[in-house]
């Protein structure tokens, strides 16, 4: 999924669950942050496909892979919330609704998945879920600002 819809997901969460300032951080790094991985490979990416749109070209690290579980789940222990585990698992679900590839396990597994959903077209999917995201956020910010 795109920067955009993480962010709209994020930003319901958010509003949804009326997160603390310290929460609403956490919030954002795990639900939008985690793809801080693709600034990191775009050198990589420049190397090899140059200024083309190479569809497909594996920008993720383990990172926003299911095995970051690993070091989340003792975060969330020592920091006594809940907060990174829920928005790291939305932001994979998201990603994991696209065609690209996807390494659930790396370092420790080469083992490559496409996710689910592969018989829709990414392009619906994000069409579809940025605008749910996009009314529900909205009818969140009105409800609570016109009661």
């Amino acid at each position: 999924m795109t920067i955009v819809t993480h962010i709209l997901a994020t930003t319901l969460g958010v509003q949804a669950m009326g997160l603390d300032r310290r929460d609403t951080v956490l919030a954002y790094a795990f639900g939008v942050g985690v793809d801080v991985d693709h600034a990191l490979k775009a050198p990589f990416y420049l190397r090899t496909v140059g200024l083309r749109d190479r569809r497909g070209y594996y920008w993720r690290s383990s990172l926003q892979e299911p095995v970051a579980l690993l070091w989340i789940l003792p975060l969330c222990w020592f920091l006594a919330t809940v907060v990174p585990l829920v928005f790291f698992a939305i932001h994979v679900a998201m990603d994991y609704s696209v065609r690209f590839e996807k390494m659930p396990f790396y370092p420790y597994s080469t083992r490559v998945t496409r996710g689910w959903l592969t018989g829709i077209p990414d392009r619906v999917k994000e069409g579809v879920l940025f605008a749910v995201l996009l009314a529900l956020n909205v009818a969140i910010y009105w409800s609570r600002t016109h009661v």
